[in-house]
Formats: C-alpha cells, structure tokens, sequence
C-alpha cells in the first residue's frame, strides 16, 4: 500500500474503540488464561514496559512496519522476534516516551521524527511478569536503522500487505519457557514466527488497521 494513501486512513484510529482482549485472544496461546489466573496476585506488583508499532514508507513508497529479533540470552524472551521497545525507567516521563526511547536505543530511529498516533491496549505477560503497553506511530520519512548489537540479532521489515494479509496467520508448536512444546496461533512475516504476546498485540493492531484501510 503506498504510504500516503496509508498515512491519510490512518490517524482515523485516533477515533476508534479498542478491541482490546477481543483482539488479543486470537492469538492467544491456549494455557495463556490459566497462567494469566495464577499470576493474578504477582501481577498486582508487574514491571512496566513500553514498545512501538512504528510504520514508515520504504524505498518504493509503499508502507512497512518494523520489528525485532532479539537476541539468544538467558531469559524467557530469548531470540524471539517483537516490537522494539522496553522497560520503564525513572527518567521517563510516560510509556509512550519509554517505547520512543527505547525503539531509538534499539533500532536507531530519532524520536525527533515519530509522531504517535494512538496508544494500544496494554497487555500482561506472566512469564516475564510485565504489562506492556504497545504504542501506534508513523514516521513520514523511512528510517536509517541502526541495531543495538548487545541486545538484537536482527531488524525486520515488514510489509503492511504481508501483515493484513491472512493467509500469514497459521498454528504451528513452538517451545515454551516451561521446557514444552505446545500448538499456538502466529504469524508469518519475513519467515519469522511470531507468537505470544506480541502476536496478541499485532491482532489488536491489524483490527485496527482494517476498519480505516
């Protein structure tokens, strides 16, 4: 889609309801409810994070948005792709200047060129005890990505279309951080899996999306 036309439907999010859960349980993992219920006390004292869903024109004018690889470590979270992003810091104004700073520090982008467009619903995610809160922001200009080499493997550029597209919606296994497999919804992109939390977030997103476009 050429990103004009994307950037003239877009800021008409502005205006709409959430889907919130709705959305999210599309592509929820099927213990997710369980866990989520037995995380509910813990859950009262969760670290806070913000990211970015961040939208830009590439080089032929059609539009893209961008995720990340992160990188093998130990923790629950290890090389799995999601938004950029991170965790709350004192120093923060708000979420929204925590998902800006952090997607600056993780992929190079300026916040001098990011305009938010709305925030999304916030969600909880056991494992790692964390409720993050998901930002929506274009960049009228496409970005000079610059990965942080510590902390992600690789920059993904996705394209709008593959993203709406529905037949990169699938179920296949994954492992978890419990040491099993199970069978999760997730999407294709770039041939990446993405599953879990993040996948949850961009249902919300590509809801969205398909009431303006």
């Amino acid at each position: 889609m050429v990103f004009n036309s994307f950037l003239d439907a877009v800021v008409k999010i502005k205006h709409l309801e959430l889907f919130g859960e709705l959305s999210h349980a599309k592509m929820s993992p099927p213990y997710r409810l369980e866990l989520a219920k037995k995380m509910q006390a813990k859950a009262k004292s969760a670290k806070k994070a913000g990211v970015l869903a961040l939208f830009y024109p590439n080089a032929d004018f059609n539009t893209n948005f961008v995720l990340i690889l992160r990188k093998t470590y130990k923790g629950v979270h290890s090389a799995q792709v999601g938004f950029p992003g991170g965790k709350y810091e004192e120093g923060d104004n708000d979420l929204m200047t925590t998902a800006m700073r952090e997607t600056e520090e993780e992929v190079g982008v300026p916040t001098s060129i990011l305009n938010i467009i709305k925030p999304m619903s916030p969600l909880y995610i056991p494992p790692s005890n964390f409720i993050v809160h998901p930002f929506l922001a274009v960049s009228e200009c496409k970005p000079l990505f610059r990965k942080q080499e510590d902390e992600v493997e690789d920059i993904i550029e996705v394209s709008l279309l593959d993203f709406l597209n529905d037949r990169n919606v699938l179920m296949t296994r994954v492992p978890t951080s419990y040491n099993v497999e199970v069978e999760v919804p997730a999407f294709k992109l770039n041939d990446h899996i993405v599953w879990g939390a993040t996948a949850m977030m961009l249902s919300e997103l590509k809801d969205l999306l398909k009431q303006v476009l």
